[in-house]
């Protein structure tokens, strides 16, 4: 068995000190009560306080998002009848762009059928064009070739051909190009020919006849001698220096007495001559220049230097053939008419279209 040992005593000293740790713990008890008790009113307050900042916040963020969803719903309010407006505008636009639309589609048909009327009048006109010139060169060829065989004028057939060849140009058809080739090859063969010059020839008279008033004339003794050419026998001669005979047989004689007589004579043998000119008459040409020169060489005097120059041109102009071999014209001509038979046959003239009248609503009526 197990005893036990009696426990220690404290000293004296120990016991006051426990004595006075027991009386200060007692005083400090009722502080520590008082100070938690404090610090919970504290935070007590503090909590409070705290709620009551974040209530006032609360309350002014609710204020304020009232004021926000108060202004969203004027907004939302506002946007509603604009939306309203807007569909119903909408609506307006709808209605208007229907009734635009089909007087669109209703234009579009009348501007195809304006394309297609349009298109065949230009189909037309340049048709028409190419007509008219073609039947302006075809006249102009035949004229040319009338003239040629009737009076024998090279160059008003070489005019006609330019003309011609003009009138055949102006046509866009590019078939007929070797018609101006043909026209070209006929034209140089007329030149080839060197027909006399119409204008320049009838000018070369018109001087002449101007020139006759200032061409010295013979003496009236040279002019008789001229005129009565026959032999004189010495007795005549003798005879005649108391006794003179002469012969009033014909022009000359009246000629050799009377200067305007002789220079009127002489100018209407031009004029003769000026209307074989344009009958293109050779013999009479010839015989008329034959006579002017005789006329020329009987009266005026041949060593004046006028003279002299009137005798050759009178002279050059009866040496020069009137109307030389012309070449044979008509191929052109035959060519021009076999491409428009051609032409004619292969592009037939097309009715011309009748436009289509267009409903309100767009369908085009028959």
């Amino acid at each position: 068995m197990e005893t036990e040992t009696p426990a220690k005593l404290p000293a004296p000293a120990t016991r006051d000190k426990e004595k006075q740790g027991t009386s200060a713990s007692r005083r400090r008890g009722p502080g520590i009560l008082i100070f938690v008790v404090v610090l919970l009113v504290l935070a007590v307050l503090a909590w409070w306080y705290f709620n009551r900042q974040l209530r006032e916040r609360d309350d002014a963020r609710i204020d304020e998002l009232a004021t926000q969803v108060s202004d969203l719903g004027r907004a939302n309010e506002q946007l509603r009848r604009d939306i309203d407006s807007v569909r119903a505008r909408a609506n307006d636009a709808e209605s208007m762009n229907r009734g635009i639309r089909e007087e669109v589609l209703s234009f579009a048909e009348r501007s195809r059928s304006l394309e297609d009327a349009v298109a065949h009048l230009a189909e037309q006109r340049l048709n028409n064009r190419d007509v008219m010139a073609l039947n302006e060169a075809e006249f102009i060829l035949q004229l040319a070739g009338e003239r040629l065989a009737l009076f024998r004028d090279a160059h008003g057939a070489v005019a006609a051909y330019r003309l011609a060849d003009s009138a055949l140009a102006a046509a866009e058809d590019p078939l007929f190009a070797s018609v101006r080739q043909t026209i070209s090859a006929e034209m140089q063969a007329l030149d080839a020919a060197k027909p006399l010059q119409t204008a320049a020839t009838l000018k070369s008279l018109a001087d002449l006849r101007v020139g006759l008033l200032g061409l010295p004339m013979k003496s009236a003794a040279e002019r008789v001698t001229t005129a009565t050419p026959a032999e004189r026998s010495r007795l005549r001669e003798i005879l005649d220096q108391f006794v003179r005979i002469s012969h009033d047989d014909g022009a000359p004689a009246l000629a050799a007495r009377d200067e305007k007589l002789s220079r009127s004579l002489i100018a209407i043998d031009l004029r003769a001559a000026e209307a074989a000119l344009f009958a293109r008459d050779q013999e009479a040409f010839e015989d008329a220049v034959k006579r002017a020169h005789a006329g020329v060489e009987a009266n005026f005097d041949s060593n004046a230097p006028a003279v002299r120059t009137t005798l050759a041109t009178l002279e050059h102009l009866a040496a020069t053939p009137l109307a030389p071999a012309l070449p044979e014209l008509g191929t052109a001509l035959n060519e021009l008419r076999n491409l428009r038979t051609t032409r004619a046959l292969a592009h037939p003239m097309k009715p011309v279209p009748t436009p289509l009248e267009v409903s309100p609503g767009g369908e085009p009526k028959p």
